[in-house]
This record gives C-alpha cells, sequence and structure tokens, in this order.
C-alpha cells in the first residue's frame, strides 16, 4: 500500500497516510474516464436550442406567384427554408442531452483519475485546516505553504464549513466535498488536496460468518437426529 506525507496547513510534515491501493494504485481504464466524463459533460447541457420550422414561422398562406408562366422558378411559401426569414430545416430542437452510464463505470473512472494523479505525484494530504474563520488570505497562503500549483481541487468533508468558505473565493480553486468527487473534476485539476478525514477508502464488505470448531459437532448432531 502506497503512502503519501501528511502536512499541516503551514507546509510542515505531520506523519504519514496510507493510500488504498483498490482507489490510488489501479492502472487507469482510459477509455471508460473518457466515455464518463463524455456523459457528465453531455448532462450539463440545458438543451434548451430551439428553431422554428416552417409551419411555426407567420405568413406564407399564399403561393407567391402563379406556377407557370413567369420564367421563375416554381414556390409554394415564402416561409420555405430558402426564404429570407423562412423557417429552418432540420434544425436543433429542446432535447435532453444526458446519458445513462453504469454505476461500476463512474466509480472506476474515479478510482482511475484519482490512481492518474497519485502516480503523478499530484494527491496532497493535509491534516487539517482548522481555520477559525471563513479567511481568504488564509486559504491562499495555505496552498502555498502545501506547494498546491495550478487548477486545484480541495476535497473536504461537509462539516468543514470555514475550509470550503475561505478556499472558494480563489482563482483556479474548486472546492468539493467527499460525497460529490468526481472524474472530471480530478481529471482537470493538476493538484488534488484532501484533509486527512476526507481521504477516501473502499468500503470494508461484510464477510461471511464463521463457523467454529465448537459448533460443528452440534450442528451435525441435531441433523442426525432429525434424519432418524
Amino acid at each position: 500500500m502506497a503512502s503519501v506525507d501528511v502536512t499541516t496547513a503551514a507546509g510542515k510534515k505531520a506523519g504519514t497516510a496510507d493510500l488504498d491501493d483498490d482507489i490510488f494504485g489501479i492502472e487507469p481504464n482510459i477509455p471508460v474516464m473518457h466515455q464518463v466524463v463524455t456523459a457528465q459533460l453531455a448532462a450539463r447541457r440545458a438543451g434548451t436550442h430551439s428553431t422554428k420550422t416552417r409551419a411555426e414561422r407567420r405568413g406564407g398562406g399564399a403561393k407567391p406567384w402563379r406556377q407557370k408562366g413567369t420564367g421563375r422558378a416554381r414556390q409554394g411559401s415564402i416561409r420555405s427554408p430558402q426564404w429570407r426569414g423562412g423557417g429552418i430545416a432540420h434544425g436543433p430542437k429542446p432535447r435532453d442531452y444526458s446519458q445513462k452510464t453504469p454505476k461500476k463505470m463512474i466509480k472506476l473512472a474515479l478510482r482511475s483519475a484519482l490512481s492518474d494523479r497519485a502516480a503523478d505525484g499530484k494527491v496532497v494530504v493535509v491534516d487539517s485546516f482548522g481555520f477559525d474563520a471563513p479567511k481568504t488570505k488564509d486559504a491562499a497562503k495555505a496552498l502555498a505553504a502545501i506547494g498546491a500549483e495550478g487548477r486545484v481541487l480541495v476535497v473536504l468533508t461537509e462539516d468543514d464549513a470555514n475550509a470550503a468558505l475561505s478556499f472558494r473565493n480563489l482563482d483556479r480553486v474548486h472546492v468539493l466535498p467527499t460525497g460529490e468527487l468526481n472524474a472530471y473534476d480530478v481529471l482537470v485539476s493538476d493538484t488534488v488536496v484532501f484533509t486527512k478525514d476526507a481521504l477516501p477508502t473502499m468500503p470494508v464488505q461484510d464477510a461471511p460468518a464463521e463457523t467454529s470448531a465448537d459448533e460443528v459437532p452440534a450442528a451435525a448432531a441435531s441433523a442426525a437426529g432429525e434424519e432418524e
């Protein structure tokens, strides 16, 4: 299991933290990350674009000129697509761009993105920011002290409200609670900063109950009695 140094908000070392290999140590699956990020960006689209067809334009009820004898091309309506002010042929209409993505793919994309950032040494763990009150200046000093450069993603617990309010006004800094961590925000960030409490871990699966040696003879005797 890989480990990373834990620093204080002042940039001093405060121990180490283990990174879960199932989250930060897998081989990144690039096709899955691409599909999940594409779906996430598609879901952001409003889909409210709309153009009018010839049926939705005003006018055009009368034929512009007679069918034959004028020397001009035949026309049926001044609201046909070839006319100025006419309807739009095959134009966009309101639609939903969201895509259905399996939950397993979403989780795999996030783990792949975190593993990619961890492999590049772009994952920073802070013991705690410990801001007594929201202050953007203190947040900027903390990022400079821990060496977070470029576009920074700060992942906090929902209880760390002072830190969230402090970081959100900084340019090129995005703040997320642990429950909203996603592949896109990780991939577009140069550095991912976690507090020690916000560091993600894999949930422990419920192990099957083991039968003790003393229970086996009793269970066998009960089964034998039922057979008799």
